[in-house]
């Protein structure tokens, strides 16, 4: 059943509305679903484009009246626009591919730089039709269709397309072209009936009509007739004599110059003045023998091989945890949303309050679309904010071995959740009243909601049933855990701040005791607020500050502030002020003191300056630096039974502190078993062998993760996509089904000819042209 036709008037109560909101109001219409539109037009501009669902729903706008200016104007494919009288300026200016259907005359600029699409007059157009078009050989040529005549300087600049000009009732019946067509004419042709006065020849050219191009105009002139309801004019059209063809001249017609012989080239220009008796002639051993035949199997100079999963993600070698991000969107793509949230299980226990929240998306910051074409990174917060929805994984038996962690914060959660995972018993001891460390208790809920941290936490504790708490260990105490668990792993944080040894240091407050006193409702800081140290913890301090009745807050640094993301935005957004270089004398009863002489008063100074690890309980066998604990590659200290990890060997990430936890248990999982401990080895793929042009680049935000795992290139692992299969001109590419319910792709070297379309073409840079094995 045909949809109904809306109809929407141009004017009001006598008053014409405005292009503006006649525009708003098509568009609205369409989103309601309306997809048959009659416009009553007063003159207003535009109508009819930028219709962009019209690809996959056509759209037919019937307009009435009279209506302005640019009538189809960045038209879509699928788009349908008829104008029962004349039109105006600029019909069809930068067409993208919508049908334009003018049942009279047009005015100047008709077709200006359209790209793609048809448009249809049943009578004369103006001035300056056709100009600067241009085609794209990927889609369609635009074409321009005219029953009458066209006026001065037409195809000006075109670039491309088909124009066809028929001279019927002319408007200039002793010239059908106008003056000075075809003037700067670089690409196109054009068909014209009738008499014409000249035409640019030193852009252009006329010359004969072939029978295949005089077969494409008559069945073409057939549908252009029934467009515009004259089919009874067909038969005085399709005169053949009638009939004149002139096409762009190529960049050699131009020059008058044949086109030169590579052979030639080489011997005559690049042999005498540059290689083999040239100036780089010793630096050169290109192979230049003739091929005389297009060769097979061992005779190829290269060898597609496909390399799936032998290099890294660009996302997966950014993370510090190691989470194949590229695997969880190809789930997506699979359908398997929940399996992909899940699988961020076996990385972190907290996916959704670091992945999801926290972490600066070190993934999107490594993610090929953005490092190589500036277009939006495939976004994982739409993944890892649905983390916390995963129940408790299914976990194996326990071994009997039994390691002893200490620190309850994210190191902490991580390594013990990992080693559980593994199937071994992990026993936390932490100072705290409750499990989490800063995520719990000092990071502001602005930044994670609550309820996300505490399902987080609980789900964790189920998985680490072994958890004591408020434990404040000594030597001694230490001493007895290396002596009754197999293991002991130091993820004791840092919890000791630093404080600038100046006059006054005493009246500073802390910014990580600030932290958890406000998120416990008991900080009092009064109006004016100044803190000392302006990076991301600063920030955070800046924010919460806020919260708890600052008014005027203001970050110092002795540099340019080192905070970035979604801290410094939170801080600029509570209205704090970032002051630098400030180099602090003297903390008063009135504020801080600079060097300078400038007082900054205060009602609270709260210095974030960084924070070191509590390691006065540890033996002298232990080696530190410079306050931290020493480590080698698998986080093992110069105690061969003693691990340390997250901010108590170095500052950093939450998510690095959750990377150290899940290496450290896995080399102790590898001693348990007697393996010698192994790492992820791969390189990371290298950008520029992925082939991104298959993705829009105006997308710059994602609504969903499907729209997500569609737009993500899956560099190194294959997204099965099939492009390769079907670009191969040899078919010499074969899928195979594998055992485990894989697959992988074999190439016929009976059949390739190593052209290398598949590996320009692969999408997720799998394929690679290699040197073939020596002959013997």
């Amino acid at each position: 059943m045909a949809k109904k036709i809306q109809r929407i008037d141009g004017h009001e109560n006598g008053v014409r509305v405005e292009s503006r909101i006649l525009e708003e109001r098509i568009q609205a219409a369409v989103r309601q679903g309306a997809r048959r539109l009659e416009i009553d037009a007063w003159g207003q501009h535009g109508i009819g484009g930028r219709l962009w669902i019209s690809k996959e729903e056509p759209i037919s706008v019937t307009i009435t009246g009279s209506p302005g200016q640019r009538i189809g104007s960045k038209g879509f494919p699928g788009t349908t626009i008829q104008v029962m009288g004349a039109a105006s300026d600029d019909v069809a200016w930068l067409n993208a591919g919508a049908e334009v259907i003018v049942n009279g005359n047009a005015s100047n600029g008709a077709c200006n730089a359209m790209a793609q699409g048809k448009v249809f007059i049943a009578g004369n157009i103006g001035s300056r039709g056709m100009t600067m078009t241009k085609t794209n050989p990927r889609f369609d040529p635009p074409e321009l269709w005219v029953l009458g005549s066209v006026g001065d300087y037409f195809a000006e600049f075109m670039a491309g397309g088909t124009a066809v000009v028929c001279g019927h009732e002319a408007q200039n019946p002793g010239n059908v072209l106008g003056y000075r067509p075809c003037v700067g004419m670089v690409g196109g042709r054009i068909f014209v009936r009738g008499p014409i006065d000249g035409f640019s020849q030193a852009d252009a050219l006329m010359e004969p009509i072939d029978d295949e191009t005089w077969a494409w105009l008559t069945n073409n002139i057939e549908e252009f007739l029934q467009k515009i309801k004259r089919s009874r004019l067909l038969k005085r059209l399709t005169r053949r004599e009638e009939w004149q063809l002139i096409r762009a001249k190529t960049p050699f017609e131009k020059k008058g110059k044949v086109r030169r012989a590579m052979h030639d080239f080489r011997v005559g220009t690049w042999d005498a003045e540059l290689g083999k008796g040239g100036i780089i002639g010793d630096l050169t051993n290109l192979d230049r023998s003739p091929i005389p035949l297009v060769v097979h199997g061992d005779l190829r100079r290269k060898v597609p091989v496909w390399e799936n999963r032998k290099y890294m993600a660009p996302c997966q070698a950014s993370c510090p945890t190691g989470m194949p991000v590229q695997k969880r969107w190809q789930l997506v793509r699979d359908g398997l949303v929940d399996e992909a949230v899940d699988l961020a299980l076996a990385y972190t226990p907290f996916p959704a309050t670091v992945c999801g929240y926290l972490c600066p998306n070190l993934c999107m910051q490594g993610c090929t679309r953005s490092t190589q074409q500036n277009m939006a990174a495939v976004d994982i917060t739409k993944l890892g904010r649905e983390g916390h929805k995963s129940k408790v994984p299914d976990l194996p038996p326990l071994s009997g071995k039994r390691v002893a962690v200490i620190g309850g914060g994210p190191a902490g959660i991580s390594v013990a959740w990992q080693i559980r995972m593994k199937g071994h018993e992990a026993v936390v001891f932490d100072m705290a009243k409750t499990l989490g460390g800063k995520i719990a208790s000092a990071i502001p809920y602005s930044r994670v909601p609550k309820e996300i941290v505490e399902k987080e936490v609980e789900r964790a504790a189920k998985v680490i049933p072994h958890v004591h708490l408020q434990q404040q260990l000594k030597t001694k105490e230490f001493e007895e855990l290396k002596q009754e668990y197999d293991f002991v792993i130091l993820a004791i944080g840092a919890q000791k701040p630093r404080i600038i040894p100046v006059p006054g240091h005493e009246r500073i407050y802390p910014a990580l005791t600030f932290l958890k006193d406000a998120k416990a409702g008991t900080a009092k800081i009064g109006k004016k607020l100044v803190i000392i140290g302006a990076g991301n913890v600063g920030c955070d301090v800046a924010t919460m500050a806020a919260s708890v009745g600052a008014e005027d807050i203001t970050l110092i640094d002795i540099q340019e502030p080192a905070s970035f993301g979604k801290e410094r935005k939170e801080a600029e957004a509570v209205g704090a002020r970032f002051k630098w270089p400030c180099f602090t004398k003297e903390i008063t009863d009135k504020g801080v003191l600079l060097q300078s002489g400038e007082l900054l008063e205060a009602d609270t100074v709260i210095m974030s300056i960084g924070d070191q690890p509590d390691v006065d309980f540890l033996p002298d066998n232990i080696a530190l630096d410079r306050g931290h604990v020493v480590v080698n590659d698998d986080y093992q200290t110069t105690d061969s039974r003693v691990f340390a990890i997250g901010d108590a060997v170095r500052p950093g990430l939450l998510t690095h502190a959750i990377g150290h936890g899940r290496r450290a248990a896995e080399v102790i999982d590898d001693i348990f078993n007697n393996r010698r401990p192994q790492s992820d080895t791969r390189d990371m793929i290298d950008y520029t062998r992925m082939t991104l042009e298959y993705f829009d680049p105006r997308v710059i935000e994602f609504s969903d993760a499907n729209q997500c795992g569609a737009e993500c290139s899956s560099c190194g692992s294959c997204r099965d996509c099939y492009i390769c299969d079907t670009l191969c001109p040899q078919n010499a590419i074969k899928r195979n089904e594998l055992p485990d319910g894989g697959f992988e792709r074999v190439v016929d070297p009976d059949k390739c000819i190593a052209c290398g379309f598949c590996a320009d073409a692969c999408p997720c840079g799998i394929w690679d042209m290699k040197n073939p094995a020596p002959m013997e």
